[in-house]
């Protein structure tokens, strides 16, 4: 039953028992006197029969006006569609528009709420989208980038900055940079750029990383860091952060460094040969050598001079070509045994000069290998002569070779009887112009002849090359070169 029905039978009921109540106890006459059931009854009825002729059609439009505005909120809040309220009883009317007039108000205001959420929305989107790019881009830098907030914690960061400056990409993220960055020097950098305030030039700085001990114990290598640290502007022209990018310069300096001593050592070696040949050119322009057996001697030696300059020249640039990776190669089946036999032809009267044996032990099996033959031989050919070079009179050279089936490669070796080398000049023995002091008075030499087998070896045929040699006992020289040819490349 609903509420307006229910309420007028109430009425009723009470307003039929009021009506025989004040029937009863009436002090009127006509009261007073015994009121049979019968009258009372009709009193009931009539006054029953009265209030519902005029309560309870008021309870139906009662109802009818709270169903009708029910169904008008319950349509409005769950549609967009526009319901219209119907008359009504005109009590209910200014009520209906209140609320009418409510239900509209809250439409409009969702209407704006979702326009502005759906906004949101696509900016939180663009936003996400942007975060990603950015750090896709910062992961990608070779550089170390660092950005931080106004309360010097991390905002961004990549990996490089991660190993450089120590710490853990994942847990560093809106931490203070006192907890994160270990390098206190670091961290002063930042804070000083945070304090400047300035927006309009960025500060570089030079900057060392590294050098202490390690948790290892062990020390690290120290590395040179060009620090660039800019500072970002809010809208209110206040400091939102700092971004602070690290470019390492230690390989730079190193480049700076061996070029530097490249031309160096090259302009003495260069020099060296020609100031030999301008020495003997003027003496015969001057006629010091005045027959000509002495014309002669003098001539060999300029010769001699000249052909060393050549192969000095020819050396630095395969090296260079080498490390460029713009070196010819000819592929070829090239045999070991050949090759030993051609380096001991043509090293034969050097040797037989200083008495110096000259041997081949090569393994029965096949030592053929795919690459270029003229360089192999030349990698054979300088390790012999450096033995023969280092040899005294009376020793022996022999060179070795077998094969390896686990790594498809073929071994050779050089040994000799020779001066042997410090340990000490053994880790620089391959290097460029490198020459153990006390053996320049031995031999002459360009210390580009090593240099340039290891290029051969390790960067054209991608095989390896070591020594092995004891301080006046001798050396061991020993390269592979795998059987198949791989390609070449430049050198690092």
């Amino acid at each position: 039953m609903q509420a307006g029905k229910l309420t007028s039978l109430i009425l009723v009921v009470v307003m039929t028992a009021l009506a025989v109540a004040v029937w009863r106890f009436s002090p009127l006459p006509a009261a007073t006197e015994a009121a049979s059931p019968a009258q009372l009854a009709l009193i009931a009825g009539a006054t029953a029969i009265l209030f519902t002729l005029f309560l309870f059609p008021f309870g139906l439009a009662f109802d009818h006006s709270v169903a009708s505005l029910r169904r008008y909120i319950e349509g409005a809040v769950a549609s967009d569609r526009q319901f219209l309220f119907g008359q009504g009883s005109k009590w209910m009317r200014p009520v209906a528009r209140a609320i009418t007039g409510a239900v509209d108000q809250f439409r409009q205001r969702e209407l704006a709420l979702r326009s502005q959420l759906g906004d949101l929305e696509i900016r939180h989107r663009v936003s996400e989208a942007e975060r990603r790019q950015t750090e896709a881009v910062l992961h990608a830098l070779r550089d170390a980038v660092v950005v931080t907030d106004a309360f010097n914690e991390i905002v961004m960061a990549n990996q490089a900055a991660a190993t450089i400056l120590g710490f853990d990409l994942k847990t560093a993220i809106h931490r203070p940079i006192d907890d994160v960055i270990a390098d206190p020097r670091m961290r002063q950098l930042m804070r000083d750029a945070r304090e400047t305030a300035n927006f309009k030039d960025c500060r570089h700085v030079e900057q060392s990383i590294g050098g202490d001990r390690g948790s290892n114990g062990q020390p690290t290598q120290a590395r040179m860091f060009d620090v660039t640290l800019a500072c970002v502007e809010n809208h209110k022209h206040e400091v939102a952060g700092v971004v602070t990018i690290l470019h390492d310069l230690t390989r730079e300096r190193e480049i700076s460094e061996m070029k530097s001593d490249f031309v160096s050592k090259a302009s003495h070696e260069l020099r060296t040969p020609l100031s030999s040949i301008r020495a003997f050119v003027e003496m015969l322009v001057d006629g010091e050598a005045s027959d000509e057996q002495g014309r002669q001697e003098f001539y060999k030696i300029i010769q001699g001079e000249t052909d060393r300059l050549g192969r000095l020249i020819d050396n630095m640039l395969n090296i260079s070509r080498i490390e460029a990776g713009i070196v010819q190669i000819e592929r070829a089946n090239v045999d070991f045994k050949d090759l030993a036999k051609r380096a001991i032809d043509t090293l034969e009267p050097q040797a037989k000069e200083k008495n110096i044996s000259l041997h081949m032990r090569m393994s029965a099996v096949d030592l053929c290998v795919e690459g270029d033959q003229d360089m192999l031989f030349q990698v054979v050919l300088n390790l012999v002569s450096n033995s023969v070079k280092y040899t005294p009179d009376g020793g022996r050279v022999t060179i070795g070779g077998d094969s390896d089936n686990l790594t498809r490669s073929v071994l050779v070796t050089v040994s000799d009887t020779g001066l042997g080398i410090p340990p000490d000049a053994v880790p620089k023995l391959f290097d460029k112009f490198f020459r153990v002091e006390n053996y320049k008075r031995v031999a002459k030499g360009t210390g580009l002849g090593l240099s340039l087998c290891k290029h051969i070896v390790e960067t054209v045929h991608h095989g390896q090359i070591g020594v092995e040699s004891k301080l006046g006992m001798g050396s061991k020289f020993w390269f592979n070169v795998p059987m198949q040819y791989a390609g070449s490349r430049a050198a690092a």
